[in-house]
């Protein structure tokens, strides 16, 4: 999905779990969470709230995710 948009694009994760979970959406948040802060360990990620980079699993409230800057391709 990310890779798709231009490479200073970011997204919610919501539009991640809502294109895996359908209905059930919400139960897919913490999974999505989960993954961000793997491909942030790898280096492939950002998770960002404004654009302060913060931890996808400790961050309250709305967070966006966001290419590593400098990285092309595909995320994930």
């Amino acid at each position: 999905m990310l890779e798709s948009r231009p490479a200073t694009a970011s997204m919610c994760p919501s539009e991640v779990a809502r294109a895996t979970g359908g209905a059930a959406w919400r139960d897919w948040m913490p999974r999505v969470r989960e993954a961000a802060a793997r491909l942030v360990s790898a280096g492939k990620l950002q998770v960002v709230q404004g654009n302060e980079e913060v931890d996808a699993l400790e961050a309250a409230g709305p967070i966006r995710l966001r290419r590593r800057s400098g990285l092309g391709g595909t995320v994930g």
